[in-house]
């Protein structure tokens, strides 16, 4: 993960996940309203085949991208110490363009909250094999 911008805020500090859970190995960019991270696609995925990853795991790699960029604003305004709860996802829309996203993979996640009222936010995810989109997610989060 890219420290650099993110002043000692590390993942953890973003996002509930933990362990092989963690999906993300870089941050690119973040700030309240957008997030764009790097995954390595790896044996350890969940959806794991021979050949790859199902393609259903880019609705996860959004939801963390998405973690990110929440996780950051809410780091800005309530402060690093502030109680860090998960969101519960609801999936709008997910357009796939791949079938399987081969292992090694280098896949740059772009997470956008498109629209936010309170504890609500959908958020549009835009994901990228190299020069190539391979998937595109709506995503409706709620924080209680």
């Amino acid at each position: 993960m890219t420290t650099a911008e993110l002043s000692g805020i590390t993942l953890e500090d973003l996002i509930p996940h933990r362990g092989r859970m963690v999906l993300i190995d870089e941050i690119l960019a973040v700030d309240s309203s957008h997030a764009i991270t790097v995954s390595i696609i790896s044996g350890s995925y969940p959806l794991v085949a021979a050949c790859g990853v199902e393609p259903l795991i880019m609705i996860e790699l959004a939801a963390q991208t998405a973690g990110v960029c929440n996780g950051w604003d809410r780091i800005q305004t309530k402060g690093i110490d502030s109680e860090q709860m998960g969101w519960l996802v609801g999936v709008k829309r997910a357009r796939f363009y791949i079938d399987r996203i081969p292992l090694g993979s280098r896949v740059v996640t772009r997470a956008e909250n498109s629209h936010s009222y309170g504890n609500l936010r959908e958020v549009a995810g835009v994901l990228h094999l190299g020069d190539t989109l391979i998937g595109e997610v709506t995503l409706q989060l709620y924080q209680v």
